[in-house]
């Protein structure tokens, strides 16, 4: 009874979403979309190696403990000098007697020692003191990588809103479309039940009604094509939100037109943005070229112990060592020149590239708002056209009826209403995608 009652409580969630709102949409899409959640990971990946660089400012501090065994005379005797244990003795004072070629003669202590363990523990800190400038520029630079992935992330976010809003608005303009084709198709099925008649009755030919059913199976066809293409616009929105969506609630199929202030684009717009920040990398790569020129100044220090039994006495036979050690390349070459002038050449591309992008931004968006306008322009005027084609049909409807026109007449102003129709359905299409086009590049974010 108890995973009947699981199972009955969670059925609605199996089966997917219904009359879903754009907002919801949208929220769900910040944290379903799994592109979104693969940049986020990035957006990660890059705040840790900004850490990552910001941790060469503090040094390296290392600890090490090895063993090892030898009978080499020389890794013997210095294994002894390491643990302080050396002796007269291994150096054969103990085989020298009065005799003067004593002193000639090879000590055997010296040269072949009993094998000998030994154990050092040891720990080395190593900080940079001065790099020119280098790590700091390397930190700014891994920080501005780090903005820029944030930037990457929400380009990213406003598309998958552009895709999002596109779909609904598909879908509403295909559910209107198949609601003036399902009455279209009423009409001709009405049509056809008059000319049936009249072929009983001797008034039309056979061919006349060969002729509606003929133009009733186009329309059914187009209206088969329609649902077809709503199914894949909803198929098209389930993998947007990583959810399945088995219907939503329509909005205003004339999405509305953003306001435009030419003046805030170039503060809001992502691809100006990550223009002026590679503008700033550029910069901190001619700085990090110039620190070739300068020297490196580095501090070391080990302290650790050594004996031939691991940490026996420890602290009577330690050991440090501490020193700073200044480095300064003099000549490479010209490497370190033609790098510096690279980087700078590389700062006036990026220059002239972010000028670049705002006048195309500009341009852009005055383009799409010409655009737009003209699209209105178009669907007010077959907006026009359709309501006239549907009197038009109306009208040679009656007068069939009466005799005055033929079939093919009435088939033909019917072609006219679809023909109407479909091209109304293609320009609300075309000037909402342009609407979403620009929110984007105005980076409205999630605003409808």
């Amino acid at each position: 009874m108890k995973k009947y009652l699981i199972f009955l409580f969670s059925w609605p969630l199996l089966a997917g979403l219904n009359n879903l709102e754009l907002n919801q949409a949208l929220s769900m899409l910040k944290n379903n979309n799994l592109e979104l959640r693969i940049s986020h990971f990035n957006e990660q990946m890059k705040a840790y190696e900004a850490r990552a660089a910001k941790g060469n400012h503090y040094g390296k501090l290392d600890v090490s403990l090895s063993g090892t065994r030898s009978n080499d005379a020389g890794n013997v005797f210095g294994f002894k000098l390491q643990s302080r244990e050396a002796t007269f003795g291994d150096f054969g004072i103990a085989e020298v007697t009065q005799t003067p070629d004593d002193f000639y003669t090879a000590p055997i202590a010296l040269n072949f020692p009993e094998a000998r363990n030994h154990y050092q523990t040891k720990i080395s800190y190593m900080l940079p003191l001065y790099t020119g400038g280098k790590l700091t520029e390397y930190g700014r630079i891994t920080d501005a990588l780090q903005r820029m992935s944030q930037w990457d992330t929400e380009k990213l976010m406003n598309e998958k809103v552009f895709q999002t809003k596109k779909a609904f608005y598909d879908i509403t303009l295909v559910d209107n479309y198949i609601l003036n084709l399902s009455k279209i198709i009423q009409n001709i099925s009405h049509l056809e039940s008059i000319v049936k008649s009249m072929v009983e009755e001797g008034y039309a030919q056979e061919i006349d009604l060969l002729e509606v059913q003929a133009r009733k199976a186009e329309a059914e066809s187009m209206y088969n094509q329609a649902k077809l293409n709503r199914d894949l616009a909803y198929q098209f929105l389930s993998f947007l939100l990583n959810t399945e969506v088995n219907s939503i609630k329509k909005v205003n199929d004339m999405a509305p037109i953003p306001h435009i202030d030419i003046s805030e684009v170039e503060n809001h717009n992502i691809d100006i943005q990550k223009a002026l920040l590679g503008l700033q990398i550029s910069e901190m790569a001619v700085n990090v070229e110039k620190a070739n020129y300068l020297p490196t100044i580095g501090a070391f220090g080990e302290y650790g112990s050594a004996d031939n039994d691991m940490w026996n006495k420890f602290r009577d036979k330690d050991a440090y060592t501490v020193g700073i050690q200044l480095k300064w390349n003099i000549f490479n070459g010209g490497i370190d020149a033609a790098n510096l002038e690279k980087a700078k050449v590389n700062h006036l591309k990026v220059q002239n590239e972010v000028s670049l992008a705002k006048s195309g931004i500009a341009l852009k968006v005055k383009k799409l708002e010409t655009e737009i306008l003209s699209k209105n322009a178009d669907v007010k005027s077959y907006q026009k056209q359709l309501r006239f084609a549907r009197q038009v049909y109306e009208n040679y409807h009656s007068r069939y009826k009466e005799g005055i026109v033929s079939i093919s007449d009435v088939l033909i102003k019917q072609s006219k209403e679809l023909e109407v129709l479909l091209k109304l359905l293609t320009l609300k299409n075309e000037r909402n995608t342009k609407i979403f086009e620009l929110n984007s590049i105005l980076n409205t974010g999630g605003n409808v």
